[in-house]
């Protein structure tokens, strides 16, 4: 039985900005450009693959991000106070007029009010210590592993905070976050090695310069190559540092298939898109070396119709340069600020899912298509609270055929951190998924608070569909049951 949500329709609205997910509108395009439709064929599941997934053969109630009124098993995990800060949540995205309501006056809410409300639902914390409280706080769901950002950025550039002090919290984050959080998990999580995922580092290239985006958008030009150069060696300093970690502890845990922390190169607009994949390619090159875990993964934003003639241009740099490629695939973060997007985004939502399912569906099966660390693509993170692709991904890696393969632990499925929480539980508790992982933002309240700020702006609907009355009526339920039972 197909595990597609009764409301899909609305959860295939949402693709969150911040895994690269932003809200998509099948009208959000009237140009008649023809589409590109190169993307790598998907590979046919195998009759046994579809008949032993763990997805098909449990036979309870629950479906992959079922919303309905029976759904509340994964409210069970929330403490009082926070079922109580997701009742305001769900009151606040009830119908579109509160929520436009809600989106002028947040600006205006003093820092100390949103840490109080909202904040440790959607946000790691101010510091290195609270957030790994907040991974200690994911690991009882079941979430063994976190995607942390630090979300000191600007979409041009940083203005007001020196690309260095990104830098070196970053570093910091890695050595007292990441790596930390990583070995606990290890050791007292019960699970064997390969069934904890690593903990990503989430890089974002606007925040390694000043004037950053004048330096990826013309990064070949004399006037911006030094300064590019320079952007490179900041990212690369953090990057080292994560490569060094996963050498250090393979020594001491020589059968893990997956490295223990992986650096992530977010994307940006598309304009600056040429001057990040020199980045990746450069950090590829040098970090995710033949017959190791890759230790550092880029972003392909599969809404762009060139997204998949780019990923087969990814894997041929790769097998020339001879290095690893590691990818996260997101369906697309700027649709709202994209100059040309009428000329290099898919035209409508629909194309966008079949181009993101053919892409993931490749490149697990590249994955998986070795065992040990010799194949090109060696990574690769599933970033969707989409159900169908979601059910695509796990039906190709929890199967009979890849019971023994290790490398089915270097596909990991993430989502954000306070979204599709519902689908998040489902795939942990209900079919034994254990590579799942949520983004964590992290960093200062005014820059947190500006990130809630965005995803509220621009992912309105998204957020309305993933909460609003259903997610009162299942508080209102999970509340009930505590009193009553």
């Amino acid at each position: 039985m197909s595990l597609l949500l009764r409301n899909r329709v609305a959860t295939n609205r949402s693709l969150y900005r911040a895994l690269g997910l932003g809200l998509y509108k099948t009208n959000a395009f009237t140009s008649s450009a023809k589409v590109k439709t190169t993307a790598p064929a998907a590979l046919p599941l195998a009759a046994n693959q579809q008949a032993t997934s763990p997805l098909n053969t449990n036979t309870n109630t629950f479906r992959l991000g079922d919303r309905s009124a029976t759904s509340t098993e994964y409210l069970k995990a929330f403490n009082t106070t926070e079922l109580f800060l997701l009742f305001l949540i769900g009151c606040c995205t009830l119908n579109k007029p509160i929520l436009d309501l809600c989106i002028k006056v947040f600006p205006y809410v003093p820092t100390f009010l949103i840490k109080k409300l909202i904040y440790n639902i959607y946000c790691g914390g101010d510091t290195v210590p609270q957030v790994i409280e907040t991974g200690k706080r994911l690991a009882t769901r079941g979430i063994n592993n976190m995607m942390i950002s630090l979300t000191i950025e600007a979409c041009d550039g940083n203005d007001n905070v020196d690309p260095q002090f990104i830098v070196d919290e970053t570093i910091k984050s890695v050595t007292d976050l990441a790596v930390p959080h990583t070995m606990n998990m290890i050791k007292t999580s019960g699970k064997n090695i390969n069934e904890i995922p690593p903990c990503y580092v989430a890089l974002k290239p606007t925040g390694f310069a000043k004037n950053a985006a004048a330096v990826l958008e013309n990064y070949s030009s004399p006037d911006h190559a030094a300064e590019f150069d320079e952007l490179v060696t900041k990212a690369s300093s953090i990057v080292e540092s994560i490569y060094n970690s996963n050498v250090e502890l393979a020594t001491k845990f020589p059968d893990r298939a997956a490295p223990f922390v992986v650096a992530v190169i977010d994307a940006e607009k598309h304009d600056l898109q040429e001057g990040v994949y020199e980045l990746q390619r450069r950090l590829y090159a040098k970090y995710n070396k033949p017959n190791m875990p890759v230790s550092v993964v880029g972003t392909l934003q599969m809404y762009l119709s060139e997204s998949a003639s780019l990923l087969t241009l990814e894997e041929k740099l790769a097998k020339e340069g001879n290095y690893r490629l590691g990818l996260k695939l997101v369906r697309g973060a700027y649709i709202h600020s994209e100059r040309k997007r009428s000329s290099i985004i898919h035209k409508t939502k629909e194309e966008t899912d079949s181009n993101y399912n053919q892409g993931i569906s490749y490149c697990i099966n590249s994955v998986l298509s070795n065992k040990s660390n010799e194949n090109i693509l060696g990574h690769l993170v599933v970033a969707s609270h989409n159900a169908h692709s979601l059910e695509t991904a796990t039906q190709l890696v929890y199967n009979d055929s890849a019971v023994s393969n290790k490398n089915k632990n270097n596909v990991v499925l993430g989502q954000l951190m306070g979204m599709a929480d519902n689908i998040t539980y489902n795939l942990i508790k209900e079919y034994g998924i254990g590579n799942v992982i949520k983004y964590v933002p992290w960093g200062p309240p005014l820059e947190t608070k500006q990130y809630l700020l965005r995803r509220l702006e621009e992912n309105g609907d998204a957020v309305r569909s993933d909460n609003g009355f259903p997610l009162i009526k299942n508080v209102l339920s999970e509340f009930s049951r505590r009193l009553f039972v």
